[in-house]
């Protein structure tokens, strides 16, 4: 007898979902952390030593390092539980995804130099890369196919307000070059949850019938992804996840470090008197960053819920299309036209965070219909993934031209808007599945 969403009785699939929901939402808020501690962590390390001198263009370039290792780490994990989860099962590979990203974060709390802590910050991302595919194929799986693009949306939502999580974290409690491991600390709690996950939450059905009954379970995934008939689906799953991806990690991610620098520039400002006597220094917000990351997050929450019904609306190719269209428009106006500060700067970062985040509500929706189910976590793992590795080079050039332009990041978020103006054209070669729904 096949198996189907109807084998899992209705508490089972929503406990498929939170135990899904929770791991991707913790992971989000690893993603959010070491953007809310980089520097202060990067301040309090590199003064350890006794310098008194503050390298702005050290601290830029260490950004886009730690940018770096979180893309390539979360690539690699995409990859590796990905397989781990075609292979093995879907929440054994989700709990030891969400072991990893909390263990090796928690972990970190020791470390006593940039370089250190960037080593224990590449092994938790894979933690971070490997929860993804697994949510994604088990809520997928779990459900049936008419309440998949609200589900989509939904796992869209939980990274996002994991990082409205964690800014409220820093908006409460002072995250400064004298306490920042504490946060740490924060981010190794999920660990609970990857405990839970081992023993409490379902394997999928769909899973455990391919494993059984198909042949080509036995094929190892990645030879049959890159070949055909699914070596097409899989490198264009690859671009049109690379897109989002590199928008965030190479776009709009340098809002929050460039709000944290105009609050720092403020803070040594000192303007004069006609006569040359020195004022007061300009009064700076401490919380702006906190700010500036729970307005993205938080606009974000929204445009990733709406994604899958907007696929399901307007189809998935026309939704990517316009997605892309609203996140250049956002960029340009961001980047180009305001400043940290400014009356309206908040409310275009919510608005920004809205449209550029809606791709990661229609990714858990259309990535899972490219591939049948004995490859499924593989191949999302591997579209969303591999979009990590191309956006870390983008990252780490991006870095070097923010030191060279003397930590100019709204001109960097001008030039990285071109990422957007891609999607557009990648998605025109994309297959149609809005009728097809999950291969079996």
């Amino acid at each position: 007898m096949s198996a189907t969403a109807a084998d899992l009785t209705g508490p089972q699939r929503y406990l498929v979902l939170a135990a899904a929901f929770l791991g991707w939402m913790f992971a989000g808020l690893e993603i959010a952390l070491f953007v809310l501690i980089h520097r202060p962590a990067m301040v309090s390390l590199m003064t350890a030593g006794g310098a008194t001198v503050i390298d702005e263009g050290a601290i830029t370039q260490w950004f886009a390092w730690y940018q770096a290792a979180f893309l390539f780490g979360a690539a690699a994990g995409g990859w590796w539980f990905g397989v781990m989860g075609d292979r093995y099962g879907r929440t054994r590979s989700l709990s030891l995804s969400i072991l990893c990203y909390s263990v090796f974060t928690g972990v970190s709390y020791w470390a006593s130099s940039p370089q250190e802590l960037l080593v224990w910050r590449f092994l938790a991302c894979h933690g971070i890369g490997g929860a993804w595919p697994n949510t994604v194929a088990l809520v997928a799986e779990a459900w049936p196919a008419a309440s998949r693009p609200f589900l989509a949306g939904l796992l869209g939502t939980a990274a996002n307000v994991g990082q409205v999580l964690m800014g409220v974290i820093g908006l409460n409690w002072d995250v400064t070059p004298a306490a920042w491991r504490w946060v740490l600390l924060v981010g190794a709690l999920p660990g609970l949850l990857g405990l839970w996950c081992w023993r409490g939450v379902p394997e999928s059905r769909k899973w455990l019938a391919s494993r059984g009954s198909s042949s080509k379970s036995q094929a190892h995934p990645l030879r049959e992804l890159f070949r055909p008939p699914l070596r097409s689906r899989t490198l264009i799953g690859i671009l049109l996840g690379a897109v989002p991806v590199m928008g965030t990690a190479a776009n709009a991610q340098w809002i929050v470090p460039w709000t944290d620098q105009v609050a720092a520039q403020k803070l040594v400002q000192r303007a004069t008197t006609e006569d040359g006597t020195a004022k007061a220094p300009a009064k700076a917000d401490p919380k702006s960053k906190a700010r500036a990351l729970i307005s993205r997050s938080s606009g974000a929450m929204i445009g990733s819920l709406i994604g899958g019904l907007l696929a399901t609306l307007l189809g998935r190719r026309t939704t990517y299309f316009v997605i892309s269209l609203l996140s250049l428009a956002a960029s340009l106006t961001v980047f180009g036209l305001l400043r940290p500060g400014d009356p309206w700067f908040y409310t275009a970062t919510f608005v920004f965070g809205l449209v550029g985040v809606i791709y990661f509500g229609w990714l858990p929706l259309y990535l899972p219909e490219l591939f049948p189910t004995h490859v499924r976590a593989t191949g999302t793992g591997i579209s969303f993934n591999s979009g990590r590795a191309l956006a870390a080079f983008v990252v780490l050039g991006t870095g070097v031209l923010v030191q060279w332009c003397g930590g100019n990041y709204p001109q960097i978020g001008l030039w990285t808007s071109a990422i957007y103006l891609a999607g557009m054209v990648i998605i025109l070669f994309a297959p149609r599945t809005d009728a097809a729904g999950l291969k079996d």
